[in-house]
């Protein structure tokens, strides 16, 4: 069957303009994404699980949705009724899931076609993707580099050529920081704004999206997610208009504060530093106000509270697995008898001796054994420490538009620079300095994005983090689009792997 030759140099709104006019058909895309996943994964390991068979089959189908026709690819972390999902973890590599949620009943309904899995760290806890069960994915534009994570396979892929956009989560930074380093663009939508159905306990701080070589393909495809589902917790106002329109024209002009320091005051990479810096200036010459100033907040106070926070979902992944374990009389026993810990100790052990591999990576062990031995009231103290640094940051937001800051503290990491084998409190050193900006988006449920604006002189891409008010997607989609016209990005492309 053929396959579009041009489909590379398109994005899913200009392919899925394609189909609706008739110019291409849905199965050349599809047959054109296969081509490049064929062609690319040996070398980046981005998709983890196909579906081709199931693809081609829906591409036959009559076309419907915003979308229809465009190539999708799906993180492994996110739950399809009948289909795998290992979460990236050796004892879950076999799950299949009961349930499809609300957000990809509505990715299906926009008309995307499903082609495979995406690469994910173990239960999206770090911000590297390097799972133990399937191995590094290498970042296109330097193989010898991390594509971030936990949205990492899903931004190699689309960095690579594989899908013009592919689906992504974001806890903590999982679409942004792989969005930075692999010269996309990542939004993080407001606490709400997404359905979040079934409940998660990652709610609070997790909302699903994409990565994307466009702004308007991550607009479009807000448009085609948004909306709460019934019963879900929290609910962002609805927008004035369509994403799509706000990322097709200029904001005025705005008060966007910025800052090449931490909250815990450590100043970053200096080629990051560079790289914010020569945004500041973009800024001031698109005639918006930029202003060197940050919010009062209590960095290591911060870094630690949203540890503990990080830590607790890590234990009910656990408490999660051991619910199901436990419809077995032996597992409930032994629960009642030595506790969760120690019975999840045993179920991984056996795991390893049938799978020859590590149940649980050695971060995720820490991270549940720090939430299981803190009280109650310490995580409410942590949570209390979040709400209120969310309430100065508010205000802060209340005297500027947008607050510009890194999206990380280094350039992309070489793969294996974050080592979970190493001492504790030197892993979260690393971490903290690492991942200094994005989880304040995230506890806070403001919206936040990643533009890439800058490359280091060896050619790797460094974005520029931006973090607007609560419920207001649509400046920060209309500044995105502004950058992009002013500084376009489609046309660079990774060097490493082929991506037409």
């Amino acid at each position: 069957m053929d396959a579009f030759p041009d489909y590379t140099e398109y994005d899913a709104v200009g392919l899925a303009e394609l189909v609706a006019s008739r110019e291409v058909r849905s199965c050349e895309l599809v047959e054109a994404a296969i081509a490049q996943i064929d062609a690319t994964n040996d070398v980046i390991n981005a998709v983890i699980r196909t579906r081709f068979e199931q693809a081609r089959t829906r591409a036959a189908e009559p076309p419907a949705g915003a979308f229809s026709g465009v190539p999708i690819l799906i993180k492994d972390l996110i739950i399809e009724e009948g289909e795998p999902v290992s979460f990236g973890s050796v004892l879950l590599r076999d799950f299949v899931g009961e349930t499809t949620s609300t957000f990809m009943e509505r990715v299906r309904g926009a008309g995307f076609i499903e082609l495979g899995r995406t690469n994910t760290p173990e239960f999206g806890l770090l911000p590297i993707t390097e799972p133990v069960l399937t191995g590094p994915t290498k970042n296109p534009w330097s193989l010898d580099h991390s594509p971030g994570g936990s949205s990492g396979g899903a931004a190699a892929a689309v960095a690579a050529g594989m899908v013009p956009l592919a689906q992504a989560s974001d806890g903590g930074g999982s679409i942004r920081i792989p969005a930075s380093n692999c010269g996309l663009f990542g939004l993080k939508p407001s606490r709400g704004r997404n359905p979040r159905s079934p409940a998660e306990s990652s709610d609070y701080l997790s909302v699903e999206l994409s990565v994307s070589r466009s702004v308007r393909d991550s607009a479009a495809m807000l448009d085609a997610v948004a909306g709460a589902a019934p019963g879900d917790q929290y609910v962002a106002p609805d927008p004035s208009g369509p994403y799509l329109s706000d990322a097709a024209r200029d904001p005025e002009s705005l008060t966007i504060a910025f800052s090449i320091h931490d909250f815990r005051g450590n100043r970053v990479h200096p080629q990051v530093e560079a790289a914010i810096l020569e945004t500041a200036g973009l800024l001031e010459s698109l005639g918006h106000r930029v202003v060197q100033d940050s919010p009062s907040i209590d960095g290591e106070a911060m870094s630690y509270a949203f540890l503990d926070v990080w830590a607790g979902l890590a234990a009910s992944v656990f408490k999660v697995v051991l619910d199901i374990a436990s419809q077995r009389s032996a597992v409930r026993s032994m629960r009642n008898t030595i506790g969760d810990y120690r019975t999840m100790k045993t179920i991984a052990r056996i795991d390893s001796r049938e799978s020859g591999l590590p149940a649980f990576e050695p971060f995720t062990w820490s991270l549940a054994h720090r939430s299981m031995r803190q009280r109650p009231a310490d995580l409410l103290a942590s949570q209390t420490t979040l709400q209120e640094i969310s309430h100065v940051t508010g205000s802060f937001l209340e005297s500027v538009d947008v607050f510009l800051t890194p999206v990380l503290g280094s350039p992309p990491l070489r793969i294996g620079a974050i080592d979970q084998t190493q001492p504790w409190d030197e892993l979260v050193e690393t971490l903290f300095r690492y991942v200094a900006f994005t989880p304040l988006a995230n506890f806070s449920g403001l919206p936040a994005m990643s533009v890439p604006l800058a490359w280091t002189p060896s050619g790797l891409p460094v974005g520029s983090h931006f973090l607007g008010r609560y419920g207001d997607e649509s400046t920060l989609l209309m500044l995105a689009g502004q950058l992009e016209r002013a500084r376009p990005w489609a046309g660079r492309r990774p060097g490493a792997v082929a991506t037409t």
